[in-house]
């Protein structure tokens, strides 16, 4: 369960499919006294010129390929937004992880709890903490400018989710294992139903890999039957995908609006040259 860093996975197709949805869900909760919660939350902040990215090239198949099909620069919303300020402090191969995202569209009175268990990966997490705001910069920023507290624990991310008690605050769960154990589909499965029954005012978001063998599928209808509410379901298929591994990226989301598979699709369409929707609904 420890081998797995985020770092040599940043900024790949699967990573711009659950962050532009992540950002767009998240913005709007902004300055409400929202709570953003994070299952594995990674390092936080990643460096795209890194040995790691450059081992697996995923980022060049993802991020590298979309910026080569978007020669004038990068779509309007509020994930192109906070790369586009993250790149402005530190460079243009600085890539922002979920708790980076969630850090910099938030407000004062918003609240992160980052959970993460890997040793490395949690030092690098708790020294990146100070720079998660990436909107907050002296006089580079927005004047006046504050983000949300934030919290990061040394825990199991299923177990802090499933014990949270958030009460009527409104605000978004991120669950995103490695899932390199097969038992984590069934965890996650149960994880979330916990969540959405114990917040009825929040949005529980999971993430999932599709791969050649449909691992998916039974976690997927474990949620349909025990979620309390709708659940939505967006899956996209890598254009360029390995011959083995990950084929595509999906997220079930509990909790959302009637509109929300409308802001999903509007999210994810600057992202037709990495990859494209097979199913949402």
């Amino acid at each position: 369960m420890f081998s797995y860093q985020h770092a040599y996975h940043a900024g790949s197709a699967a990573d711009l499919h659950k962050h532009v949805v992540l950002a767009a869900l998240l913005a709007p909760l902004a300055g409400q006294g929202a709570l953003y919660v994070e299952s594995h939350a990674g390092r936080g902040l990643y460096d795209l010129s890194g040995v790691e990215a450059a081992k697996t090239g995923e980022a060049e198949a993802g991020l590298g390929r979309l910026k080569s099909a978007l020669p004038e620069g990068p779509p309007e919303g509020p994930f192109w937004d906070v790369l586009l300020r993250l790149a402005g402090r530190d460079g243009g191969a600085a890539y922002p992880g979920s708790p980076a995202v969630a850090a910099s569209l938030l407000a004062q009175g918003d609240r992160l709890l980052l959970h993460e268990r890997h040793p490395a990966e949690f030092k690098a997490l708790s020294r990146a903490r100070r720079q998660l705001g990436v909107r907050r910069r002296g006089a580079q920023g927005p004047v006046g400018a504050q983000g949300p507290v934030i919290e990061i624990r040394d825990r199991d991310g299923h177990e802090g989710l499933r014990t949270l008690r958030p009460g009527r605050r409104c605000g978004l769960a991120l669950i995103d294992p490695s899932y390199e154990v097969k038992s984590e589909y069934d965890e996650t499965a149960r994880t979330a139903a916990a969540l959405a029954v114990s917040w009825s005012a929040g949005i529980v978001l999971v993430w999932y890999p599709i791969l050649l063998a449909p691992r998916h599928e039974a976690m997927v209808g474990a949620l349909q039957l025990a979620a309390p509410g709708p659940l939505i379901r967006h899956e996209v298929a890598f254009c360029e995908p390995p011959a083995r591994g990950m084929q595509g990226s999906g997220l079930l989301c509990l909790g959302l609006p009637a509109s929300a598979p409308g802001v999903i699709e509007a999210a994810v369409a600057p992202c037709a040259p990495v990859f494209r929707t097979v199913l949402a609904g």
